[in-house]
């Protein structure tokens, strides 16, 4: 997939529930269709909002690898607790 890598701004506004509408221009530019999942990152004060595709996901793949098991973490603070009452 190609995209079109040209700088647009346009102001949207956020709604009570935090949605926000994606200009059609750049949706279209950047091949977004309904169900497209998006990837959001905050990088310092921005937001950063990019199409899952397989190359991002290729890219991303292994990132978080041999870091703490969350499952773990959470099963051992649970027996903790259990163990305390």
């Amino acid at each position: 997939m190609e995209y079109n890598v040209s700088m647009s701004r346009q102001i949207t506004s956020v709604s009570t529930k935090g949605q926000f509408v994606i200009p059609s221009e750049i949706r279209e530019s950047l091949g977004i269709k309904p169900g497209t999942r998006i990837a959001v990152t905050q990088e310092g004060s921005r937001i950063v909002l990019e199409p899952v595709s397989e190359d991002l996901v290729d890219r991303t793949r292994g990132m978080l690898a041999g870091g703490p098991s969350l499952s773990k973490a959470l099963l051992r603070e649970r027996r903790r607790e259990k163990d305390r009452w």
